[in-house]
């Protein structure tokens, strides 16, 4: 946390009349918007497998490239105490404080770049808690209808703002450029609707149905639209559980939770080949395949794309290794041939007509008529067998050929 504390706007709204109206945490979803991920991950109480050290490396990058940025005056974020951001805040601190737990444990990894995008767009810092109840700031959290990352991008909304997201690379699952990105979107909301709780609610389910449930009731104040048939139950739940999320980040010991920044894993990073295959890479570097994807979580393929080369994050000490594997590998040794008379000599090469240079359907008998010369002349002055084979391209002396004066002693063909 900042310190800095937000002001809290007292929404009056009475409280759910009945079971049917309260806000269902883990109930089913139909994502149209983003996308969350987080209530799947409240359901289940469990820590998604598989390691995140990508998360813990991009924590060490964050802190080794700090830039100093200038205090900007703190942009107001109005935080809604009201009967549904209450229920929500009694079911994080409560029956539901062990999921909220892990998000907490996540939050540290990533909370300080998340609030340095958004000073750096003049934005309020609080946005972050956006990223708890989307994804539980899980970098590689997926949804039930194909939203990915951190902020739950679906990929057109991705790429309307500057993620990469085809068949080698997808940006949604990296937390800073998903970060960015979102920071764009949500600023774009806010200067649509002219209110962050109703850009959130546009963030979750899209500009047109917001922009119709305005215009169906005429009112531009999110809690009033919630009242309203006009929003999802899933879109009337998300904003308060945002404003409960910040709630507890404002300051997190007085509902017993600590927000820490857990230690770094250090990694290293290597400009790799267009098209290196990180199982052959594997293989050849002593480096497991399952710690380069885990490092490199955009990679859609254990593969590097193609047509430029790559970045590759690889774990701290394996450069050595990784740097030999992509080494270039000397070409095979051909064995050696059985003609040993394939080579033109300086003497060979002064006079082309004692050479035959073999074409396809050659053979010894057709080439030693084609020159005037018995096959045993060919055989002979090429050291040929009756079973040695010849090739096209191969050279074979077709005249005898005697060491000129000038001869080094190495005349002939050998």
């Amino acid at each position: 946390m900042n310190g800095a504390s937000s002001p809290v706007e007292h929404a009056v709204l009475p409280p759910p009349a009945d079971e049917r109206l309260r806000p269902d945490l883990l109930g089913e979803q139909s994502l149209d918007g983003v996308g969350s991920v987080a209530e799947q991950e409240a359901a289940s109480e469990t820590e998604p497998t598989g390691v995140d050290p990508w998360a813990e490396a991009f924590a060490e990058s964050s802190r080794a490239a700090v830039v100093v940025i200038p205090e900007a005056p703190k942009v107001a974020y109005p935080v809604a105490l009201n009967s549904q951001v209450q229920y929500f805040l009694d079911r994080f601190t409560g029956n539901r404080r062990e999921v909220v737990n892990l998000w907490v444990g996540r939050a540290g990894r990533y909370l300080g770049m998340i609030r340095d995008v958004l000073k750096r767009r003049g934005m309020p810092e609080e946005l972050a808690y956006t990223a708890m109840i989307e994804s539980g700031y899980n970098p590689k959290a997926v949804s039930r209808v194909g939203a990915k990352g951190m902020w739950q991008f679906m990929a057109s909304t991705a790429r309307r703002y500057g993620l990469r997201v085809d068949q080698w690379i997808d940006e949604r699952l990296d937390p800073e450029k998903s970060t960015v990105a979102a920071a764009s979107y949500l600023r774009d909301l806010h200067a649509m609707f002219g209110s962050w709780a109703l850009a959130q609610a546009a963030y979750n389910a899209g500009e047109v149905k917001v922009s119709r449930a305005i215009r169906l009731t005429g009112s531009s104040d999110f809690w009033t639209l919630a009242q309203t048939n006009h929003l999802r139950r899933e879109t009337k739940d998300f904003v308060p559980q945002i404003h409960a999320a910040t709630l507890i980040g404002q300051d997190p010991s007085r509902y017993g939770f600590e927000f820490t920044e857990p230690e770094p894993l250090a990694v290293d990073s290597i400009v790799v080949p267009a098209s290196t295959d990180l199982r052959r890479l594997s293989a050849r570097a002593g480096v497991s395949l399952e710690t380069l994807r885990a490092l490199n979580p955009v990679l859609v393929r254990p593969v590097t794309p193609p047509g430029t080369s790559w970045t590759l994050i690889i774990p701290v000490g394996s450069r050595p290794g990784v740097q030999a594997a992509l080494a270039p590998r000397p070409p095979a040794t051909k064995p050696a041939r059985t003609v040993v008379a394939r080579a033109a000599t300086a003497q060979s090469v002064a006079r082309p007509d004692s050479v035959h240079v073999v074409r396809p359907r050659d053979t010894v008998t057709s080439i030693a008529k084609r020159y005037g010369v018995t096959v045993g002349d060919v055989m002979r002055w090429n050291h040929l067998e009756h079973e040695t084979p010849i090739r096209p391209g191969d050279r074979l002396r077709v005249a005898e050929v005697r060491p000129s004066v000038e001869s080094d002693g190495q005349g002939g063909f050998r």
